[in-house]
């Protein structure tokens, strides 16, 4: 893990490092980077993957007091990102989190040469079905991040579906999870990042603005959907390939929302082809 110092405050990273064309992937709430371990094991040795650990609960390192961590706010931290990394032609690949299609909405997508959507957020799914809903009413009570999360130190609560029993089909690993939520046990000004960020979610109009947003992306974008995703529709991502002019779908079975945990071969494995399709192939 390395670092970079943003407007925001400290966000940390792993770099594979290499000359290899480079993959910048995020992750979504209340998870790292390391949702990428299995998928970044499989690319490492023909790509760059470059993994931030945005300020989503997860960091280690909290925000400055007034970062604006809303989920535009952490959007346009991606592109800083981008750019104090002076990373290029980059392709852009999210999980869970849908905020960095506010990128493409905003112009702020010089740096992106491809796009990969995964069963993430999207239109007026923010936040993302009962376990989204779930949070945001938590973060709107006084200590409720702080409740909502000791309870995930009870093993069989995490199974639950307000809480990560649909998101992924297969338990993720307690090792994982359990560093997940770390900092989320132990700092309060980690729980205030989260709460910032859960409770700034803009208004419906400006979300669906977003997704039409992708009609102006006219560079290759993958759309990569679970079949039996219970918190993102499959309908969205049938719809988001269908926005985005030079979009392919490709759909996973035996999944839900976090494929890079349920079926990281599969996925490693249309990002490969995606990335070495020929352009007009």
């Amino acid at each position: 893990m390395t670092d970079v110092l943003l407007s925001a405050g400290v966000v940390e990273y792993e770099d594979t490092g290499g000359d290899g064309p480079v993959v910048v992937l995020l992750h979504g709430v209340a998870m790292n980077g390391s949702l990428w371990r299995h998928v970044v094991g499989e690319l490492r040795d023909d790509f760059r993957c470059v993994v931030p650990t945005l300020p989503l609960g997860a960091h280690r390192r909290p925000m400055r007091p007034d970062a604006d961590l809303t989920v535009p706010g952490v959007a346009r931290l991606v592109a800083e990102f981008l750019d104090a990394l002076d990373l290029t032609d980059v392709t852009l690949v999210m999980n869970d989190w849908g905020g960095a299609q506010a990128l493409v909405a905003d112009g702020r997508d010089q740096r992106i040469g491809k796009l990969v959507i995964t069963s993430c957020e999207a239109f007026d799914n923010f936040p993302p079905g009962l376990p989204g809903g779930n949070l945001y009413a938590a973060a709107k009570m006084p200590g409720g991040i702080q409740l909502a999360f000791a309870l995930l130190k009870l093993k069989p609560m995490r199974r639950l579906p307000m809480t990560w029993g649909w998101m992924s089909k297969r338990p993720v690993p307690d090792e994982v999870m359990d560093a997940w939520f770390q900092p989320l046990w132990t700092s309060t000004e980690i729980r205030r990042d989260l709460r910032a960020y859960v409770l700034g979610v803009p208004p419906k109009d400006e979300l669906l603005r977003w997704a039409e947003g992708l009609r102006a992306f006219d560079r290759p974008a993958l759309v990569v959907w679970a079949t039996e995703d219970k918190v993102m529709p499959l309908d969205h991502g049938r719809r988001l390939a269908e926005l985005l002019p030079q979009g392919e779908l490709v759909e996973i079975a035996d999944s839900y929302t976090l494929i890079p945990e349920d079926q990281p071969q599969q996925l490693s494995a249309a990002i490969r082809a995606f990335l070495l399709k020929t352009p007009g192939a």
